[in-house]
């Protein structure tokens, strides 16, 4: 599976979550699948995506914060599997696009290609959810259990090496920052 077509799978699932996405690539084939004022585009921070989308989770606890990252980001801050799992916010879902590659800088290969398991290093951290797919369909049922669960989910899904050709997203750091602020005051 390829990641846009990933991301697409989601975004069907999604209504009002709110949507923390992985910097490059993947922010930009969101951008163009469905954009949306609950979509906060990184376009910078690497390694963060999933440090900010638990800062999210635990201010905004009736909210479901959905973090899209990818397998390279998240290897960058490995650590936050750590605080993740002893937060444990119930309204949390990472899902993680690994594609065994730094995607968006040229195919680099990460450790996903070698001995590393995300969703058992997700499990030694203590994220007890922790579950890897492979195609749309086993995507879709385990996204709709974490959205429907109230409990933290990690869902690691393996897609495919590539780049879907989309444009840049259009909008300045300070416009997704101040619609996404918007979208979390309605939250309160």
């Amino acid at each position: 599976m390829k990641r846009f077509d990933a991301i697409k799978s989601i975004v069907e699932e999604l209504t009002d979550e709110l949507v923390v996405c992985n910097l490059g690539y993947p922010c930009r084939e969101l951008f163009a699948i469905k954009d949306s004022p609950t979509h906060f585009y990184m376009l910078g921070s690497m390694g963060l995506a999933s440090s900010i989308g638990l800062g999210l989770a635990l201010a905004l606890p009736k909210r479901k914060i959905i973090v899209l990252d990818g397998d390279g980001s998240l290897l960058m801050n490995l650590g936050s599997f750590a605080t993740i799992a002893n937060q444990n916010p119930s309204n949390l879902v990472l899902v993680v696009l690994d594609n065994e590659a730094h995607g968006s800088t040229g195919f680099q290969p990460t450790a996903t290609g070698g001995l590393t398991d995300l969703e058992r290093v997700a499990k030694g951290a203590g994220i007890a959810n922790s579950i890897t797919v492979k195609n749309k369909k086993n995507l879709k049922n385990s996204l709709k259990k974490a959205l429907r669960d109230k409990q933290m989910h990690l869902i690691v899904v393996k897609i495919e090496k590539g780049n879907a050709n989309v444009p840049h997203v259009n909008l300045s750091p300070i416009e997704i920052k101040n619609r996404f602020i918007n979208e979390i005051k309605k939250s309160k």
